[in-house]
Parts: C-alpha cells; structure tokens; sequence
C-alpha cells in the first residue's frame, strides 16, 4: 500500500531532525522514505484508536475493516444505534463496545469536539481527549499525531516505540515511559517525526504492519 510523502513542512522539520541525530537518518538508509501516514480527525480517527487499543496491528485492522463498513458506524449517532451484537461481531471486545459508546456520547453531547480539540494545544487536547472513560494519553497523542498531524507529540507508552528506540540506540532493556520521554526530549520540536521513523524502524526490522498498512 502506497503512502504519500511527508508534507514540505514536515520535510523541513525532518531534514533537521536527521541531520541532529545519526541514528534516526540511519533508518531513512535501511528502511526507505518515512511513509506519511493520516487517520481522519473527529470521530473516526478516535474510534479506530480505540480499535488499536492493547492488541496487534493485524488483528486491529482486522477488527476496523469490518467495524468500518456497517452502516453508520463512524457517525456518532450511527454507531449509538448499532445493536451491541453488531460491534460485537465486527470484532469489538464488550469494554471497548462501552468504550466506543462513551466516545460517541460524547461527541453527540458536545463534551469532545473536532474543531475544538484541533483548536487547543497539545496538552489542553490531550486532557480533554483522556478525560473521556476509555480514553487514555497514548491514545490522545495517537490522535494528536496521525489525525492532527501536530509535530511535537511523543506516544511513549507506545511499546513498538520503546523497542525501536532499544534497539536504534543500543539499550541494555527497552526504555520504560518515562526513560522514553526522558530521551525523546533530545528530539524536540519535532518529536512525532521521531516517533514516526522508529516505528518505521520497527517495522523494517520486524516485517509487521502498520494498522494503516490494511486497505479497509
């Protein structure tokens, strides 16, 4: 599956990145061109990170190729209406049908809103966004990076992430959250670009695809 280049502003911000640290312009050499990979803000973008939630990326693409096609499903109101037989079906475990239920409430409620949260920063997003049951940080950076597309957002709960990271920099034991925030901090501003190429990374050396990587 083709993906798009990044965006001349992201280029930019990457030509920086890699020309500040030798080990990230390494995985450019081995792995090929950053692929850029979007997922659609609002509603959607949040109910397929909650597919991605706590399992493989096979089995969330999976899960979202089925999940995607029932009629309605990534309104809020259209998903309200699906029987919890047919989330049930397209893959849903019972706590992420109540979850996916909480996000489309909450959209249909006001209390989350697409413009509103891509008008916020990044911390007042993420807040907002891990306020809602189900919701958590990873999950709201995942959205703030692939849906918002912002620049400087770091998933580091994100366990690929801290295995590409071990691995690229020659670390003893995978980095826990908080060493991986501690060493992503060298990468700022533009720590989403460095998440984006260890997952690369990662996915180079492991031959495992991306949920993006599924045609749906």
């Amino acid at each position: 599956m083709a993906f798009p280049h990044p965006p001349a502003s992201a280029r930019t911000a990457l030509q920086a990145l890699i020309g500040a640290d030798p080990d990230l312009a390494s995985i450019l050499e081995r792995a090929g061109p950053l692929p850029w990979r979007t997922r659609t803000p609002g509603f959607p973008g949040l109910l397929q990170a909650i597919v991605a939630q706590m399992i493989s990326n096979q089995a969330a693409a999976a899960i979202w190729g089925r999940l995607r096609v029932l009629p309605g499903a990534l309104e809020p109101a259209g998903l309200l209406a699906l029987p919890d037989e047919s989330l049930r079906a397209a893959g849903l475990s019972r706590p992420k049908v109540a979850h996916a239920r909480v996000l489309a409430e909450a959209f249909q409620s006001g209390t989350i809103n697409a413009a509103a949260l891509e008008a916020m920063d990044n911390e007042e997003a993420i807040v907002t966004i891990a306020s809602v049951k189900g919701l958590g940080i990873w999950t709201a950076e995942i959205y703030l990076l692939f849906a918002l597309q912002r620049m400087d957002v770091f998933p580091a709960g994100d366990v690929a992430l801290a295995a590409a990271a071990a691995e690229l920099k020659g670390l003893a034991t995978r980095p826990d959250p908080k060493a991986l925030r501690v060493l992503a901090e060298a990468w700022r501003p533009a720590r989403s670009l460095a998440a984006r190429l260890l997952w690369h990374h990662w996915r180079h050396l492991t031959g495992r695809p991306a949920l993006d990587d599924f045609p749906a």
